[in-house]
């Protein structure tokens, strides 16, 4: 399912979530790609072996860099498209100062959970998709019956359809536990070289932290 718009109004400009947007897209373009993906997959992202033996701080810088970074232009358009789509209402929630410690609390908890399953992989993990399933977690828990519009793939065609937010997000977080049970049976730790549980533990952290982030705490 592709979402293209909620029907969620904001109070403000979504200043950080254009920033964080735009940081992304200047570290795929503007390094990424000028020195090579797998050069600069080896040189930012987090290898969890190396993180869950020695988590000092070169480690921990790599987990903030491997959040800005992205395998390729699919990666990238799609983590940063779902972060256009539902940060705005979450910045709104928050302030600006607040949304951008929330995102990196998220992305940072997500990559934790990436790490306890795959303690000995030697595998780079790259890309925002933590931080954004936290900023979905939150979505959902503050607005549960905003309408998503979207398509929705029907066999060969595209139809398009409102979708209730906790459907499309329940089908979304419900297809990442799936594909994580099913890695885990297949005795990978990852499917197809996506962190599925990261996605997830993004997600559920952004549930819980939505609630100590948001304006009147």
């Amino acid at each position: 399912m592709l979402p293209l718009y909620d029907d969620q109004p904001t109070k403000r400009f979504p200043f950080v979530t254009i920033l964080v947007i735009l940081a992304n897209a200047l570290v795929f373009v503007g390094w990424q790609l000028q020195i090579g993906i797998q050069q600069s997959v080896d040189i930012g992202g987090l290898i969890p072996v190396e993180f869950a033996h020695a988590p000092y701080t070169w480690s921990l810088m790599h987990m903030v860099s491997a959040m800005f970074m992205h395998a390729g232009w699919m990666h990238l358009v799609g983590n940063m498209w779902f972060l256009w789509i539902f940060g705005n209402n979450i910045e709104d929630a928050m302030g600006s100062i607040r949304f951008v410690a929330f995102y990196l609390v998220c992305g940072v908890i997500a990559a934790l959970a990436h790490v306890l399953i795959s303690p000995d992989s030697e595998t780079p993990m790259i890309g925002a998709s933590g931080a954004v399933s936290g900023v979905l977690g939150a979505y959902l828990v503050l607005h549960p019956a905003a309408r998503i519009t979207t398509f929705v793939p029907l066999g060969v065609f595209m139809r398009l359809m409102e979708i209730p937010a906790w459907v499309f997000l329940a089908v979304w977080i419900g297809v990442q536990i799936l594909s994580q049970a099913a890695s885990g049976a297949a005795g990978q730790h990852t499917g197809g070289g996506v962190a599925y549980l990261a996605h997830i533990g993004g997600f559920f952290a952004g549930m819980i932290l939505i609630f100590f982030f948001k304006k009147g705490f």
